[in-house]
């Protein structure tokens, strides 16, 4: 028999996991961030970038979890990291460079807590945070395409970040 919302089972964690989001702009985007960082239990989803609001469109997409998940709306990425620096959090970028860390191959601890920083759909990570980040990890790709949507990247890094902090 198929569960429902109401008649799964899972076992409600959180995870010290900051989801910085470096410009992100698209709406559809951001709700899908919204319910991966409910679906992943992580602590907080930072949106920053100039003009940034919630709105009907990022809600729709969101199914409702931007009212259960913890955020906050920032102008500057860069600072909001330095910030986090500041507090001993590790800083990891998701962005493929030419000295990038494959996903598969990297250990993810709990001892620090993790600020995860993701790219805008067009310019990816600032270089200022890449300079900035402890660990610059990519996800390795076998087709023709050199990167995959935001979203869907994000969702492979939370899923290979919580199941090793289980």
């Amino acid at each position: 028999m198929q569960l429902t919302h109401y008649t799964t089972n899972f076992n409600k964690r959180s995870f010290p996991i900051i989801l910085v989001c470096d410009n992100v702009a698209n709406a559809p985007n951001i709700g899908s961030l919204f319910r991966m960082a409910d679906a992943f239990g992580i602590e907080k989803l930072v949106l920053c970038g100039a003009n940034m609001s919630i709105g009907r469109k990022i809600t729709k997409t969101s199914r409702a979890t931007e009212k259960v998940v913890d955020y906050e709306i920032c102008e500057s990425a860069t600072e909001v990291v330095a910030g986090f620096k500041a507090q001993n959090y590790q800083i990891i970028a998701l962005e493929i460079t030419s000295t990038s860390k494959p996903i598969h191959t990297l250990k993810f601890s709990a001892e620090k807590p993790i600020v995860l920083v993701i790219g805008d759909e067009n310019f990816g990570v600032s270089e200022a945070i890449l300079n900035n980040s402890e660990v610059v990890m990519h996800i390795d790709m076998f087709g023709q395409n050199s990167s995959m949507n935001v979203v869907q990247a994000t969702n492979i890094a939370l899923y290979e970040i919580t199941k090793q902090l289980v």
